[in-house]
């Protein structure tokens, strides 16, 4: 059997699904990939989205016409907002998701989607010709054909799931691995290596002392990922903390010698920022304890995830352990954990596209770019899959069967996105260990919080096609009403004497001259809300919107108290983007130019930076560098 398509996506995870509806969505005649169609967005780890750095991606995505958002809305069972006692810069939303709805969740947001077909199937070879990807041959036989082909892979490619000195070839706990395929690719010149992830042990809550254990509620308030949500209809529930001991931390180490990330069974590079508990006691012997968090995998299940516990020692020394703490002392487990091993490819060897430099109309997302987390997955899914329907010749409705449609390329700058600084670090620096985005990777973080994603982004998502009207018309109304806000505060005189009694019950000094609204809006002890409530005008204006009354207000507030932080970060973003538009790529044979540094001229020749501000991020490069190129381009 032979098909064709416009876009192929390999892989029906994270990234699978926000490419494959990315794609379609642009006009792309697609066809989804996977292995098993009922474990499409199969939350593999820890059924959760969002976080530090990684909610705002989420947003992004959002923001962008994707799924992701409002898939985790609509399954949430518990919401907080992290970081709340820090600045507006750090805030990051999160969500416990139920697992199993998320995934048909995900198949209703898939199958309502036109342009886009769904083969099960497994992927065993890339079909490639003069350079370029043409399509695959899967492991039946079927061949499909394509003019862009995405690679979401996830673990695995030749993965192999360890616990303790036990070693089974497989992708995922019970599914099996894909053997084949990385050589395929690696054969035409694309260099790959190995990195190790792990997931705790699951837990039957019927077994577990509550009693003993503090709970962790979430937010009272409404928060939700997507700008277009109403809200999730869900029973939200509670998530619970405690901690191990050193009886725990005794019994583990007795296992050591058959651990197999110290007895040399496993060689590749783990998470450094989820490390598996006995990492942990390594890395910090003197710990006495170590927190864990006991998170439900759903409304209706008994099946709960143990945050916090990630190993791969052998099944009986994660059970021992564990129930030497008191909460858990009857413990009944449905799995232990385990860890794995999957090849990626070094994301050097990718255009900001996320296009193979070497292997022609072949786009990669996810975790065979040496990333690690759903929303890091996601955020790269959706460009890789707008990249590939631009370059199939989806652009501004352009006919995909047109051999002579015009392509082009969707990119975001550091300053626009959190999903632009991924992807700029990665093809940019690489990596030696499995990605995770931090709000401290960003150097303009001030600019991309998760309450603006959609300033930043549907704009230029509507443009291209990708986010529907429906977002946009929402977007301008709510950009109608912070402009409003800000207008009203900017414009309304306050007297002294009117005010200071209720300055002085907040907690602020009262005021000896009038002023302007915005002025005790900047205050810290103050924000519109308990304002609000002591001028009526105020609270007159805030009541105007229809729906997402606080969101909105929200983002008017921050817009407000920090527009001299924001401001000065614009001013600097600007300068930079002098530099992004100074383009080099093809301008200089680097191994000759002798003014520049071995380390340098070495990093320029492999990575081939498109422009002298990327150039400038290449771990190497110096500033002194940067100077000699300038002066060659005649700067």
């Amino acid at each position: 059997m032979k098909f064709k398509y416009d876009v192929i996506v390999i892989g029906g995870g994270h990234a699978g699904c926000e490419a494959a509806c990315a794609s379609a969505n642009l006009g792309a005649q697609t066809c989804l990939v996977t292995m098993d169609m009922n474990k499409i967005a199969q939350m593999s780890c820890n059924p959760a989205v969002g976080g530090i750095a990684k909610g705002q991606i989420v947003r992004e995505i959002d923001a962008l016409g994707g799924q992701m958002g409002q898939v985790t809305d609509a399954t949430s069972i518990q919401f907080r907002m992290l970081n709340v006692g820090k600045g507006p810069a750090v805030w990051s939303p999160r969500a416990q998701c139920d697992r199993g709805k998320f995934i048909w969740e995900w198949r209703r947001h898939l199958d309502a989607t036109p342009n886009l077909d769904i083969w099960q199937d497994q992927a065993d070879e890339l079909l490639v010709e003069n350079g370029e990807a043409i399509g695959i041959r899967t492991i039946w036989g079927a061949e499909i054909y394509a003019k862009c082909v995405v690679l979401t892979a996830g673990t695995f490619l030749n993965g192999l799931m360890h616990i303790g000195r036990k070693m089974v070839p497989g992708g995922r706990i019970a599914e099996p691995a894909v053997p084949n395929l990385t050589e395929s690719i690696t054969r035409h010149g694309v260099s790959t290596a190995r990195m190790k992830t792990g997931t705790p042990v699951r837990i039957d809550k019927r077994s577990v002392h509550f009693e003993d254990m503090e709970i962790q509620p979430g937010e009272s308030r409404p928060y939700q990922f997507s700008y277009l949500n109403k809200g999730g209809a869900l029973k939200q529930l509670p998530c619970w903390t405690v901690n191990t001991n050193e009886d725990v931390h005794e019994i583990l180490r007795s296992g050591l010698a058959d651990s197999p990330l110290y007895n040399g069974q496993i060689q590749s590079i783990g998470p450094r920022y989820c490390p598996s508990i006995e990492t942990k006691l390594m890395t910090f012997p003197d710990r006495e304890k170590h927190p864990l968090f006991l998170e439900p995998e759903g409304e209706d299940t008994n099946e709960m995830y143990l945050n916090g516990f990630s190993s791969s020692l052998p099944m009986d020394v994660q059970i021992n352990a564990l129930k030497k703490i008191p909460a858990l002392r009857d413990m009944k487990v449905y799995r232990p954990g385990y860890a794995i091993e999957y090849n990626f490819f070094d994301p050097t060897q990718l255009n900001h596209s996320l296009e193979s430099k070497i292997i022609k109309n072949l786009f990669m997302a996810g975790q065979v770019n040496g990333t690690t987390g759903y929303e890091e997955a996601g955020g790269q899914g959706t460009m890789a899959g707008i990249n590939a329907a631009l370059k199939a010749g989806a652009a501004s409705g352009a006919d995909c069967n047109s051999t002579t449609a015009e392509t082009t390329r969707f990119v975001l700058h550091r300053d626009e996105a959190y999903i632009g600084v991924l992807i700029d670090d990665l093809v940019t620096k690489g990596v030696d260990e499995p990605y995770r985005m931090f709000t401290s990777r960003a150097e303009y973080r001030i600019l991309l919080r998760q309450d603006d994603a959609d300033a930043r982004l549907t704009e230029k998502a509507y443009e291209l096609g990708l986010a529907t009207r429906e977002r946009y018309d929402w977007w301008m109304e709510k950009k109608q009403y912070i402009e409003e806000i800000e207008t009203f505060c900017q414009n309304f005189a306050i007297k002294p004497k009117l005010i200071n009694s209720a300055l002085e019950a907040l907690g602020t000094t009262p005021l000896q001259f009038g002023c302007k609204l915005v002025d005790l809006v900047n205050r810290p002890q103050l924000n519109l809300q308990n304002l609000s409530e002591i001028i009526p005008q105020l609270k007159e204006v805030l009541n105007r919107p229809q729906n997402r009354r606080e969101e909105i207000a929200e983002a008017a507030e921050i817009r407000m108290k920090y527009k001299g932080y924001i401001d000065r970060e614009k001013v600097v973003a600007d300068k930079m983007h002098r530099l992004e538009n100074i383009k080099i790529k093809g301008h200089f044979n680097y191994n000759e130019l002798q003014g520049l540094s071995t380390e340098c001229r070495q990093k320029l020749e492999k990575i081939q930076p498109e422009t002298l501000a990327q150039a400038s991020r290449i771990p190497g490069v110096s500033p002194s560098d940067i100077n000699v190129l300038l002066v060659l381009l005649g700067r």
